[in-house]
């Protein structure tokens, strides 16, 4: 199978045979899982004794061999295995007057080169990419321009070249009354750059969810670890969101609306997101029809919906109607000192999301833990995955209403329930849409004043760093409080805020300050979102989305799949852009 290679072990020792456990690299202070009982050899037909076992890929591992009695250590082997390859390991004595024993490993057959269908994937886009691009070029001649506009709509032709684009509704996401005027004015002072940032990471979310062609990188992190690029997805979903809750609210109020009237809008978006996000893309489908039994009360609508409930709510209260400029002390701090009652109810809710994590009382695990479990530390907490945060959520919403498969369990074999969604780190979502509201702040307070929006977003990027080498110590499992994506720790919110910072500073400049990347193609399902998002969900298993393979153990055939499914839902973005229809909740 994928990720798997196949391993003969040869016991030319004799009795009493050999037990065989293995161990993976990215398994922090886990047990040694057994694999098999090699037979001793039959000395009078000169045969050894033979087991096969298949071990995983994705990983290094090393392999332990002990004596079956007395459980002596023989040999241990730390490798690397190849997908699909075939190899033998041999166990011999080094000669007959010596009990020193070798362990040698031959390769019988080498390991397939899996990484070959992403390059070429990616030559394949490129390819389309330079043929656009030349397109374009050879649109600006004069009389290439001109015999197109013979064979086509001159009208329409001269829209799909000459718009930088188009644009879209921009009336704010929370208003629901667009009107002529309000069209042609807003779509002058729409930054593209947020829709493109939104859109870059929603397709990559549509083709990891989608299974990123099976690829173990495309997968999210068992637990902490280095921050693969899907584990950062959601969060940088999550920061855009409060970047445009700053500028949709602050546009709201200068066109005149009530408080209470924008409260409402709020109450209500946050409501159907929330309500999407449990009826509708529901992972536990899977268990069988949808029933309060089994209905997952946690996921990704329903902590986007609560945040930006939150965080639309804390601005709502400090945004200015008439947009004026900070009078105080420190004009250069105007982005934050007049609202410094949300930094500390933010800061209050860090404190809280802390006191919970360290000092909440567990049963039958240490206090502050923040492991995964199953085979980890030991083995000596099995059922503690995710400390305070999985007990909150098991105590406050069930077991059967979580996640029932859990990242954690693909490597540390936990099998308590464990929503990566859940309670408390819902938290530090709120803390991560509000460093993305400060973002939006920063382009408001200094509009068109590009230097000074850049070297904010630089600023804030390298405080996040800085912040996170503190925590982490720069280190996978040492640090106070290690990345985590399913605990969504403090760290996981500074380090991929400091990223978003930065991602956003280079799509800011490319897109809207030097105007040399239109968006495209990511500006398309930027701009429809949650369309793509719960279409993405809901029509996964339907073709052209998905179809019967012809062989399922080929990444060629998942990557091809996968991507062709991804590239769809921005081609249907893009027509509805062309279209100027935008589902908006």
């Amino acid at each position: 199978r994928m990720d798997q290679a196949l391993l003969l072990v040869l016991n030319e020792l004799p009795a009493p045979g050999l037990r065989l456990a293995s161990r993976s690299g990215s398994c922090h202070q886990c047990l040694y899982q057994f694999l098999a009982f090699v037979p001793p050899s039959n000395e009078s037909l000169r045969k050894p004794g033979t087991a096969s076992v298949m071990v995983d890929t994705q990983h290094p591992l090393t392999l332990l061999l002990n004596s079956s009695v007395g459980d002596r250590e023989l040999c241990k082997i730390q490798y690397h295995f190849g997908e699909f390859g075939n190899y033998s390991l041999v166990v011999k004595t080094l000669s007959t007057s010596t009990q020193n024993v070798s362990c040698d490993l031959i390769i019988n057959e080498g390991p397939i080169n899996s990484y070959l269908p992403i390059l070429f994937a990616f030559l394949v886009y490129m390819g389309i990419l330079a043929i656009l691009i030349v397109g374009r070029l050879l649109m600006k001649i004069d009389a290439i321009r001109n015999w197109v506009y013979k064979k086509l709509n001159p009208r329409a032709t001269d829209r799909m070249i000459n718009s930088e684009l188009g644009s879209p509704n921009t009336t704010d996401s929370i208003n629901c009354d667009p009107t002529p005027h309000s069209w042609s004015t807003a779509s002058r002072k729409r930054l593209h750059s947020l829709d493109t940032f939104r859109g870059l990471s929603l397709v990559i979310m549509v083709f990891v969810n989608y299974g990123g062609g099976k690829y173990w990188f495309f997968k999210h992190e068992s637990w902490n670890g280095k921050l693969h690029f899907p584990s950062a997805l959601f969060s940088r979903f999550v920061f855009i969101m409060g970047t445009s809750i700053a500028l949709s609210l602050g546009s709201v109020m200068r066109w005149g609306s009530s408080k209470w009237k924008v409260l409402r809008k709020i109450l209500w978006r946050s409501f159907l997101l929330i309500l999407l996000g449990i009826i509708v893309v529901n992972p536990n489908y899977c268990l069988g029809p949808l029933s309060w039994d089994n209905l997952r009360i946690p996921g990704v609508l329903q902590r986007l919906g609560f945040t930006y409930l939150v965080v639309a709510s804390l601005e709502l209260l400090f945004t200015r109607a008439d947009g004026g400029t900070w009078e105080g002390p420190c004009p250069a701090l105007q982005d934050i000192l007049p609202y410094w009652p949300q930094w500390i109810f933010i800061l209050m809710l860090e404190v809280i999301w802390l006191c919970l994590t360290f000092l909440l009382p567990v049963p039958d695990c240490p206090r502050g833990y923040l492991g995964p479990g199953g085979i980890g530390d030991f083995g000596n907490y099995p059922n503690c995955t995710g400390g305070a945060a999985g007990y909150i959520d098991r105590l406050l919403l069930g077991e059967k209403h979580l996640y029932q498969h859990p990242s954690s369990g693909v490597i540390y074999q936990s099998t308590m329930p464990y929503d990566p969604e859940g309670i408390l780190g819902t938290i530090n979502s709120i803390v991560m849409a509000f460093l993305g509201l400060q973002a939006g702040k920063i382009t408001l307070f200094y509009k068109d004043q590009h230097k000074q929006i850049m070297s904010r977003f630089a600023i804030w990027g390298i405080v996040m760093g800085i912040i996170s080498a503190i925590l982490t110590k720069c280190s996978k499992e040492e640090g106070f409080i290690p990345i985590n994506k399913n605990l969504w720790s403090i760290s996981y919110v500074t380090t991929t805020s400091c990223f978003a910072f930065i991602l956003l500073l280079f799509t800011y400049y490319l897109v809207d300050v030097r105007k040399l990347w239109s968006g495209a193609p990511f500006l398309y399902p930027g701009m429809n979102s949650i369309l793509v998002y719960i279409g993405h969900q809901v029509f996964a298993n339907y073709f052209p989305f998905k179809w019967k393979m012809q062989d399922s153990q080929s990444h060629a055939e998942h990557l091809t799949q996968n991507l062709t499914a991804t590239t769809l839902w921005v081609v249907i973005s893009y027509i509805l852009y062309r279209k100027r229809i935008f589902w908006k909740i």
